[in-house]
């Protein structure tokens, strides 16, 4: 298997080696992926839609990689699929490429091109350069990792931040020595400019949600070693929907969004009328919106649905391993966590019920860490990666 991988590797290599010898770079060329392209969402989404409202989309030409290109994306530009022709040879071409994760090993940039790296997430988890331990789906050597990922950030010319803690780590976790951009989040411009009870209520119908209960979102990271195989991540939690549902169903409903990695779902079949769903294709941002209470672990969500100030619970009930043996953490999460931090379904259920009164109890942890993390983000974000795209193109 490992053969047939190095040929087809060597084969899309020597293609887009091709291509960039034949074709000249495309200064008017934005190309787009979030998520690897199993979504359409994130930073990228919302520097594209930016771009879209401002007429850019008259100017230069969009491209979007996505696994499911039927995916609907307003304003005008190709959507294609990863590592197929088209992808190699508008990789090959484009002048600027906006994306939220790493490309293959084999793609180089061109030196006339632009790589504006968004990042997916402020960092509670450690990342990168800075991980001392290693169990990824299957990857165990942490040296030669660290050597694929340095090799992969060198190509970043900006690589942009939600805030100046995240700056520092980057430069360590990524050994990035160019441009940073301390922005904030163009994912959290929505969260900033629709938090309002018109749109809420729009995106409540559009999605199908009841009016008359309250909503919980329950969205938790992946475990680097729960796993199928590489790059497909088992949905691990001890949530016990039945017990919830028995104690919570009378005032609130559940949302669960799980990690785009990950590629099984708990069984909700029989809990329709409790329980809501949803793929990684559905943007995140309008689950925050739409949520009264946000249930995570370890994710980066909690920075960004912190922007709300809205109650947060913590449901991590693997804590000690993850942080000795998963992953490792920045900063002691029980010191900094904006809000209740649970181990059993009982301790989340009465978190749950007691949310408005903890909301109060944690008010300054909350202040303190917003004013640390979300400073940046004031709807704006986007229109000050443009602004620099305006910069680059004149």
């Amino acid at each position: 298997m490992n053969v047939i991988k190095k040929i087809i590797k060597y084969i899309l290599l020597t293609i887009y080696n091709l291509l960039v010898a034949i074709f000249p770079i495309d200064r008017k060329k934005i190309l787009f992926e979030s998520n690897l392209g199993k979504n359409y969402t994130g930073n990228p989404k919302a520097i594209y839609e930016r771009m879209v409202e401002k007429g850019y989309d008259k100017d230069f030409t969009f491209i979007w990689i996505l696994e499911d290109t039927s995916i609907n994306i307003p304003g005008k530009c190709i959507k294609i699929k990863r590592h197929r022709l088209r992808y190699l040879f508008y990789l090959a071409i484009a002048r600027y490429w906006i994306f939220d994760c790493r490309q293959p090993d084999f793609i180089k940039k061109r030196q006339e091109g632009i790589y504006i790296q968004t990042w997916h997430g402020t960092p509670l988890k450690k990342l990168g350069l800075d991980m001392e331990v290693l169990d990824m789906g299957g990857e165990s050597n942490l040296d030669q990792y660290k050597a694929n990922f340095y090799r992969n950030t060198k190509r970043w010319d900006y690589l942009l931040s939600q805030n100046k803690y995240s700056s520092e780590i980057f430069r360590s976790a990524f050994g990035f020595e160019k441009e940073m951009l301390e922005f904030g989040y163009p994912r959290n411009d929505i969260l900033i400019n629709n938090n309002n009870e018109e749109s809420i209520e729009k995106l409540k119908k559009n999605l199908g949600l009841p009016k008359d209960k309250r909503i919980i979102l329950y969205a938790p990271t992946w475990r680097d070693n729960s796993f199928y195989q590489k790059g497909k991540y088992k949905f691990n939690t001890e949530l016990n929907i039945e017990l919830l549902k028995e104690h919570l169903s009378e005032d609130y409903v559940i949302i669960i969004k799980a990690h785009y990695l990950v590629v099984d779902s708990l069984d909700t079949s029989r809990h329709s009328d409790f329980v809501y769903t949803f793929s990684p294709e559905q943007d995140i941002s309008d689950l925050y919106l739409v949520s009264d209470i946000l249930i995570t672990d370890y994710s980066s969500v909690m920075f960004d649905y912190s922007n709300l100030k809205r109650p947060i619970i913590f449901y991590t009930f693997d804590i000690e391993a993850y942080k000795e043996s998963i992953r490792g953490f920045y900063f002691d999460l029980e010191l900094e966590a904006p809000g209740s931090m649970v181990q059993t379904n009982t301790e989340l259920i009465n978190a749950i019920k007691d949310a408005k009164k903890n909301q109060n109890k944690y008010k300054e942890q909350y202040d303190r860490f917003v004013k640390k993390y979300n400073y940046l983000d004031d709807g704006k974000a986007s229109d000050r990666v443009i602004e620099l795209v305006k910069s680059l193109d004149s």
